[in-house]
């Protein structure tokens, strides 16, 4: 990713993507979080490329901080 992280997504996450992504931000595995969804490390990852690409980032890392700053209330 260049630039700085876009605030700006176009499509909101889905209730599920929202869940991955809350989890991933508090440092849970993959197979963690497969667990407690109760879904395949499969389908984490699908989840989790699907929101880098809806947030513009590159990575979990780059996912949380905009997770974070949003939670924060410094992203609208």
């Amino acid at each position: 990713m260049s630039g700085a992280l876009r605030s700006d997504v176009s499509r909101p996450l889905s209730p599920r993507e929202f869940e991955v992504l809350r989890m991933a931000t508090q440092g849970l595995t993959n197979a963690e979080i497969a667990a407690r969804m109760e879904v395949t490390v499969h389908a984490v990852k699908f989840h989790l490329a699907s929101i880098y690409r809806k947030l513009g980032v590159a990575n979990r890392t780059e996912a949380a901080v905009v997770f974070l700053r949003s939670s924060a209330g410094e992203v609208s």
